[in-house]
């Protein structure tokens, strides 16, 4: 099977990583489709997955972007649309992974007569997404032959917002656990770097957005023993500067200048995870899936989730990890003092963690579920 996958994105968030990993086996058969360059056509090389850049234009459309605003981006697009359709034909499938690609998938899909595959890595909801776009998104995607969906969560928000139900597989993110082994020595070695290595370390991880709840967790951090450290790594995106200064503004008032550090974006994040005691999950709206959160259990460190979305599929509390009520900083607090006073019970919860984490998000079970899908419904086009 011929694969044109299309991203909006030049740059690796979360949509793009499970991508490269189910780009991956069809290495051969496969080209992925960029509507910006950037670092994630590097990251596409680097794993010998064939990618091109159809559009070096700007497409100005976002989250929530009024239905003038969608309607005046159609003219924008016509070229990329025209040059999609072109490349469709020498193709079995399209397989829009994110919103962008799924409006350019799904005309280009209308006139080259390719099936349309999208992979749902949002919870369409309000909060995020305004109606107008929602609607395109729920429109377009019930044109599709298949929708893929990374968590209940996500599946109930795209029915709720009139998605064909019929439509809808769940197929979680996967993951390699040899990615997150990291030894005692490097270990020791990061935390030395960091000034930190007599610290309680909690490792939070995610660009820095008020719905990602970094100032919940430096609210939490205010009220825990001295001992207890936090690293915030990940960097601002998309015009989120001034919470970067609220958030230091936040550490000056609560006088926490020597217990927080921010790394910025690293790429050494299995290592810097296995580093911490804790993983701090604080998203203050539901998360459709939280990619951080198995990849703190892959690295063998404890972690504390928001307790909604995709988070309440993947934690369960007191057995694999914790959850906490989100944007409520106090039970934040109480997890971190558990975890520090409890070594031995949070290294057991760390453990079968990792253990169930490793079999039930394997990229090659999860690689096996997607495939099986995509010869269904190949069969199902030929016939």
């Amino acid at each position: 099977m011929k694969i044109l996958f299309l991203d909006q994105s030049g740059k690796p968030g979360g949509a793009e990583l499970c991508l490269i990993d189910i780009a991956k086996p069809y290495q051969k058969n496969c080209l992925v489709g960029l509507f910006a360059d950037g670092s994630f056509k590097d990251l596409l090389e680097k794993n010998d997955i064939p990618v091109e850049v159809l559009t070096n234009q700007a497409i100005q459309v976002k989250k929530e972007s009024s239905l003038s605003q969608g309607l005046a981006s159609i003219t924008q697009l016509a070229p990329l649309i025209s040059k999609v359709v072109k490349t469709a034909r020498n193709y079995d499938l399209i397989y829009a992974n994110t919103q962008k690609a799924l409006v350019v998938g799904a005309i280009a899909s209308f006139f080259s007569r390719r099936p349309l595959v999208f992979h749902l890595h949002d919870i369409l909801s309000a909060e995020h997404f305004s109606k107008t776009n929602i609607n395109i998104s729920v429109n377009l995607a019930n044109r599709a032959s298949l929708v893929i969906v990374n968590s209940e969560a996500s599946k109930k928000a795209f029915i709720e917002a009139g998605g064909k139900a019929e439509l809808v597989e769940i197929v979680y993110n996967g993951f390699e656990p040899q990615k997150y082994i990291s030894n005692e020595t490097e270990i020791n070695q990061i935390r030395q770097q960091l000034e930190l290595d007599d610290k309680f370390l909690v490792g939070h991880f995610s660009r820095l957005a008020p719905w990602k709840g970094q100032h919940i967790l430096i609210e939490a951090l205010a009220k825990c023993p001295p001992e207890v450290s936090v690293i915030l790594v990940g960097d601002a995106l998309f015009g989120e500067q001034d919470y970067v200064k609220q958030l230091h503004q936040q550490i000056d008032s609560l006088q926490l200048q020597n217990r927080v550090k921010f790394l910025g974006f690293r790429n050494d994040i299995p290592l810097l995870m296995a580093a911490c005691d804790l993983v701090a999950h604080t998203s203050t709206s539901p998360e459709p899936f939280g990619r951080v959160i198995v990849e703190a259990m892959l690295s063998g460190t404890p972690v504390v989730a928001a307790a909604s979305g995709g988070a309440v599929e993947l934690v369960e509390s007191g057995v694999n990890g914790f959850l906490s009520t989100p944007g409520n900083p106090q039970e934040l607090t109480e997890v971190i003092k558990t975890c520090l006073q409890d070594k031995q019970k949070t290294d057991a919860i760390a453990l079968q963690a990792k253990d169930s984490a490793s079999k039930r998000f394997h990229v090659a079970n999860i690689n096996q579920q997607i495939a099986r899908l995509l010869q269904q419904l190949g069969m199902g086009h030929r016939a």
